[in-house]
């Protein structure tokens, strides 16, 4: 029997029940495993397992799931350690159904394996019907939970009205950061959340305070099929491991203005420079495994998404007046890169940092320089 297995997130990877899993999904035919997301990317490699867990390309756990469709696997199964059994319950009925959209067919069994280890971890079988998924369940003792289950009890009261979409979020807890597609548009004040959007463009929260500089960055958003994260990113203490690169023949830089979980098209680069408290943490913390340094533009309003925001030696950090890390991110991008986001017109890093420094003093902002040894 061949198994297809999607990884999703770092904390299925962080608790080690990713390699447990695959390990035990071995003893039933032949496992191929990749990762759908992108944040579990820094999981994989601080665990080694990238041989593993195939890492290579950038997909949506959707698309990972009809990778396996396409392949015509007999089993596929999605791993996932959600920030609770709601959180985790509700992603997989929206990760089945965008792959069911995707697909001509539903004949192959699909199979969320949900917070194993947990005392409300559980087990759905969202297609077909497998004996396989009773088993694991008794070895695994985790809960069965049927799709009509998690759409009754979670799913059924999202809804459109008014031309304004409204997106509840599940399993949130207060003071935690909203994330939509990768850009923070709020906090949260409650254990209720709902998003408000209209004419595709987010104008209300309920159960939370809107971040408007962060809803202006989104910009319009296909609130439906957006991508929505509260808190933190990865919450595991970790030990990043560190990959090495080779020497480029010519010194690069990339600009990164926003969605710090791109950054891994920039890895080859020498250094990237990122607009933005939150990308530049982001950002920090996944180059660091390549070492590879960053230039970072940041006005101080940092919304913690990580736990630990790691730097490689010789960063360096542009804090300027609070609203301008924008503005200058603007400007740099205009005078130095155009329509291109990778540059090879610099010879090192001192020279990009005096080109840096000249575009702020003609913006007029106060700022600061942190050196990262």
């Amino acid at each position: 029997m061949r198994i297809g297995v999607v990884v999703h997130g770092p904390n299925i990877i962080d608790s080690g029940y990713a390699l447990k899993l695959i390990n035990l999904l071995d003893e039933y035919g032949d496992v191929t495993a990749r990762l759908g997301g992108t944040m579990g990317r820094t999981a994989v490699i601080d665990a080694s397992l990238e041989n593993i867990i195939n890492i290579r390309k950038k997909l949506v756990p959707s698309d990972s799931l009809k990778i396996f469709h396409d392949d015509d696997v007999d089993m596929i199964f999605l791993l996932n350690y959600g920030k609770s059994d709601v959180t985790g319950q509700v992603f997989g009925y929206k990760v089945y159904n965008h792959y069911a959209d995707k697909i001509d067919d539903n004949r192959i069994p699909v199979i969320q394996i949900e917070r194993p280890g947990e005392k409300d971890g559980s087990i759905i079988q969202w297609n077909g019907n497998s004996e396989l998924t009773g088993e694991l369940s008794q070895r695994l003792n985790l809960n069965l939970i049927t799709p009509k289950e998690v759409y009754d009890n979670h799913i059924r009261q999202d809804n459109v009205c008014d031309n304004q979409t409204h997106r509840i979020v599940h399993g949130v807890s207060p003071n935690e950061n909203i994330m939509v597609n990768s850009v923070v548009i709020g906090k949260t004040n409650s254990d209720k959340l709902i998003l408000i959007a209209k004419d595709d463009v987010i104008v209300d929260i309920v159960g939370g305070t809107l971040k408007s500089h962060g809803v202006e960055k989104l910009g319009e958003v296909d609130l439906e099929n957006a991508i929505i994260k509260t808190g933190l990113l990865r919450k595991s203490k970790v030990s990043p491991r560190i990959l090495k690169r080779e020497e480029n023949d010519n010194f690069e830089v990339a600009f990164l203005d926003h969605a710090g979980e791109d950054v891994y098209k920039f890895r080859h680069c020498d250094v990237v420079i990122t607009i933005g408290d939150d990308t530049t943490l982001i950002s920090s913390d996944i180059l660091y495994r390549f070492d590879i340094p960053i230039i970072g533009i940041t006005d101080g309003d940092l919304d913690k998404v990580v736990e630990d925001g790691f730097k490689a030696k010789n960063s360096i950090i542009f804090e300027v007046e609070s609203g301008f890390d924008d503005v200058c991110g603007q400007a740099i991008e205009m005078k130095l890169f155009g329509d291109n986001h990778i540059s090879s017109d610099f010879s090192d890093m001192g020279q990009l940092e005096e080109k840096i420094v000249g575009i702020i003093k003609d913006i007029k902002c106060k700022y600061k320089i942190n050196y990262i040894d």
